[in-house]
């Protein structure tokens, strides 16, 4: 199982037409995968928005956003669960 995280800074203007998108676009394409095990999408209050998606393998990256919806590039993590 891989766990990836990706993260997005919302442009002031643009965080609930962004949140959108992501919510109703950019998930969606990736739960349909079969490889594609879970989504759940993150909100914060200073814009930003993140995705933590978990796979049975080969993680897929979401689509790029709208570039006049995001203050600034996403970031993305892969994670790996630790035997404990």
């Amino acid at each position: 199982m891989i766990a990836r995280m990706w993260e997005v800074r919302a442009s002031r203007s643009g965080f609930d037409e962004l949140l959108a998108w992501v919510c109703d676009t950019a998930v969606p394409a990736l739960e349909v995968l079969p490889q594609h095990v879970s989504s759940d999408v993150y909100s914060s209050t200073d814009h930003r928005i993140v995705v933590i998606t978990k796979w049975r393998n080969s993680p897929e990256s979401m689509r790029t956003p709208p570039e006049n919806l995001v203050a600034r590039a996403p970031h993305v993590w892969d994670f790996n669960p630790v035997d404990r």
